[in-house]
């Protein structure tokens, strides 16, 4: 099965999941379509769309928003393009004398083989830390604490972040409705 992406870290926190199913996971120099909308899943739904289009081939593709209460929901689904632009100092600033820090991380994955177009969701709710801690991961990872934890993604182990991130919630949840699909 083919992966629309170029992000090594997802891929990194994914194909393990694909390998326990029995999948080979492939790479493709296709960029994701990146639609607009404040909703992951017809992000997802739609560059899976174009993309099976382009290559004709059995593929998944994600899409992640970071949904922060106190800034009603923003990013959402521009999270990418927000770390870009004003990055983790930015959200921070954003939220300075901000005491309701919750947020939640949500991710959409979509599949299509020409047949099927169907999308599965995992949420981690959590909060937004004071100041940005920790080394590990990517993205948001220095400043996301998910539920349960005291410490930030960034501070957490790889296995123990993929352990519980949203984006193993969404990836397992459609790899247990492929399971039955083959």
């Amino acid at each position: 099965m083919v992966i629309i992406t170029q992000n090594q870290h997802k891929l990194t926190e994914v194909r393990p999941l694909f390998e326990n199913h029995g999948i080979k996971l492939e790479t493709s120099p296709l960029e994701k379509l990146e639609v607009r909308s404040d909703d992951v899943v017809v992000v997802a739904l739609e560059a899976a769309k174009a993309a099976y289009k382009a290559i004709k081939r059995p593929l998944v593709v994600d899409d992640t928003g970071l949904y922060i209460s106190a800034l009603n929901d923003f990013p959402g689904a521009y999270a990418a393009f927000v770390q870009k632009t004003i990055g983790n100092k930015g959200i921070l600033r954003l939220l300075e004398n901000v005491t309701d820090r919750r947020a939640s991380f949500i991710t959409a994955v979509a599949y299509s083989d020409g047949r099927h177009l169907e999308a599965f969701v995992g949420e981690m709710p959590g909060h937004i830390a004071l100041i940005a801690v920790g080394e590990e991961g990517f993205g948001y990872d220095p400043i996301f604490v998910c539920e349960g934890e005291t410490r930030t993604y960034a501070e957490m182990s790889f296995s123990e972040k993929v352990a519980v991130s949203h984006r193993t919630r969404a990836f397992s949840s459609f790899l247990e409705w492929y399971d039955g699909l083959r």
